[in-house]
């Protein structure tokens, strides 16, 4: 018996568009399904015997997954929209055929650690709350950090309507610390040491998980090898 998947699932495999730019493909009557339009993306299908054409052209075949590690550059955003002249993460793999995307984000003046694959359950893995993934980030501020701007940082602040707290605060240097954070709330590690009165003048995640950022410099990335993979498995 033959094992069939989503349509919508068959799609995104295909590198065509995300999940659910598929499902509003097939909701706008341009999915046919052996010589017939279909409407609903549970619809399942087998993308080895079904005849699938998106837009009048065949539906190509489901492309190679792919897993990349990134030292990300300051300047670049984490998105697929293209809005006006900003750069954006996907830029810097322009020789790679898969259609790729960040798993997660870093704002655009934040350096460092990124996995960039095209694998959306494999970036669910990484990302969800549930998985309880740290992150650590190293902080460069412009003031000195005193004794009290340290507890700030450690006792936290509130974001989102949430109180968050880091997990692990340490002082490096008098003006360079590291934190570890599990929350995943946008901005969260500038938002923090802003409440603690620190202005940052650079951040860099250099860890997610077990995973660490080794032997890449700004701007370069290279494959995820299976044993760093098997890290999120």
């Amino acid at each position: 018996m033959a094992y069939k998947k989503r349509l919508s699932k068959v799609l995104a495999a295909s590198g065509i568009a995300s999940r659910r730019a598929c499902e509003k493909l097939i909701f706008n009557k341009k999915v046919r399904l052996n010589g017939k339009i279909v409407f609903l993306p549970q619809t399942l299908v087998d993308p080895k015997e079904d005849e699938i054409f998106v837009k009048n052209q065949l539906l190509p075949s489901e492309e190679k997954k792919v897993y990349y590690i990134l030292n990300k550059p300051k300047g670049y955003v984490c998105s697929n929209k293209r809005e006006g002249k900003k750069r954006l993460v996907i830029d810097l793999f322009a020789k790679e055929k898969q259609r790729l995307f960040t798993v997660g984000r870093l704002d655009k003046d934040t350096t460092g650690l990124l996995i960039v694959t095209n694998d959306g359950h494999f970036a669910n893995r990484v990302i969800h709350p549930s998985k309880n993934i740290k992150k650590e980030y190293l902080v460069k501020t412009a003031e000195e950090i005193s004794d009290s701007m340290l507890k700030e940082l450690i006792k936290g602040t509130k974001i989102e309507g949430n109180w968050i707290c880091p997990y692990k605060v340490k002082k490096l240097r008098y003006n360079v610390f590291k934190i570890v954070v599990k929350e995943g709330k946008k901005r969260e590690v500038r938002l923090l040491t802003q409440n603690a009165k620190l202005t940052p003048l650079s951040l860099k995640r250099i860890r997610i998980g077990a995973l660490q950022l080794e032997g890449l410099e700004l701007g370069q990335y290279r494959e995820m090898k299976p044993t760093e993979r098997a890290l999120f498995s």
